[in-house]
């Protein structure tokens, strides 16, 4: 007898919650168990998320440890600062996947200073494609882990643009430049003034500016990790902007190329990408001469990344696409629940786009 494992969703209503309960729909071993919320308890599932159809009737019960017990997995789709108690109270042998942000950042100064209270300790991170100094890959921490951090959606993009480069050593670790686009929902689904209609579409516009986005030190732990070295010397200048489009992220990466890496720089630059994605299903490299477009992999956990080199300003350029939703957010919470469980990676996440 097949034993279907049962899911748990807290913060069912919102833009995150309501991707993983998507993608949970089409994954043959997982059923959606509790779907819970906040100010949102007691209401009907279908009256906030009308795309989920079979979860229509479900009722979103309030968000206790009561509730998500008896689960194989909680996903955790809550505010930053709100999964530590909760997951405090839910028992060890459940896994845990936080899609927030309170159990990503190892060094408690760094969250401190971002977020502003506490530091609720560190998790193994949930980026399976991060290629580390010397070899491995991230996933080799995830497999029967019952704890998990699921990276944010711009250290995601960031991350898979240029960790292959500096793990590789054809590119340094100082002096990285990222502008990164992302949609409206990466901001949440809160009613915040400045994401109204009027005042996003046929406009963008950059936030964050001058180092002040929270997620400057994830992307700086990540790309430390790829490279071997320490966090403090990773030099990253991260300016995000906002685009008019409901989802997707579009980071375009610039790195110095490493000392020693001349006339040859293209050829090795090439290398290294492939080496790092060629067997990896969820992350494309694009082939010469074409780029990511957020378009391409909407709806989708699928990364694509594309590459080249600038000799006369001696830079590599890196681009990676990504729906900051799937592969961003739910999609990542879903394949690294499959390696905590045992599943196949893969399972229930879909590797085609929407378009148009």
């Amino acid at each position: 007898m097949i034993h279907v494992m049962r899911a748990a969703v807290a913060g069912a209503s919102g833009y995150a919650g309501g991707e993983i309960l998507r993608l949970l729909l089409a994954h043959p071993d997982l059923e959606v168990g509790a779907v819970c919320a906040s100010s949102n308890a007691g209401s009907a599932l279908g009256s906030i998320h009308p795309h989920l159809h079979a979860l229509a009737d479900r009722e979103l019960a309030p968000t206790t440890p009561e509730t998500l017990a008896g689960h194989d997995v909680v996903f955790l789709a809550l505010p930053h600062g709100a999964s530590a108690d909760l997951a405090g109270r839910l028992g060890e042998d459940t896994v845990v996947v936080d899609c927030g942000a309170d159990f990503r950042l190892a060094d408690a100064g760094d969250w401190e200073t971002f977020y502003g209270t506490p530091h609720a300790g560190t998790w193994p991170y949930g980026l399976p494609e991060l290629a580390h100094a010397g070899g491995g890959r991230g996933r080799d921490a995830l497999v029967g882990a019952r704890r998990i951090a699921v990276p944010g959606c711009y250290p995601t993009a960031v991350t898979l643009a240029l960790a292959p480069a500096l793990a590789a050593g054809v590119a340094a670790p100082h002096d990285l430049v990222v502008v990164a686009a992302s949609g409206t929902s990466g901001a949440g689904r809160s009613l915040k003034p400045h994401l109204l209609g009027a005042e996003v579409m046929g406009s963008m516009s950059p936030y964050g500016v001058g180092g002040g986005h929270r997620h400057t030190p994830e992307i700086a732990q990540n790309l430390a990790s790829a490279a071997g070295i320490a966090v403090g010397e990773v030099t990253i200048s991260f300016t995000p902007t906002l685009a008019p489009m409901p989802r997707g992220i579009l980071a375009t990466c610039t790195a110095r190329l490493a000392d020693g890496v001349g006339a040859d720089a293209p050829a090795a630059v090439r290398s290294a990408y492939a080496a790092a994605y060629d067997d990896e299903p969820f992350v494309r490299l694009l082939p010469e001469g074409s780029w990511p477009q957020t378009k391409a992999v909407l709806g989708s956990n699928v990364a694509t990344v594309g590459v080249t080199v600038d000799l006369r300003a001696g830079r590599l350029v890196a681009v990676a696409a990504v729906d900051n939703l799937t592969k961003g957010t739910a999609g990542a919470a879903v394949q690294c629940a499959n390696l905590a469980l045992g599943l196949p990676e893969g399972a229930g996440l879909p590797t085609t786009g929407v378009s148009p």
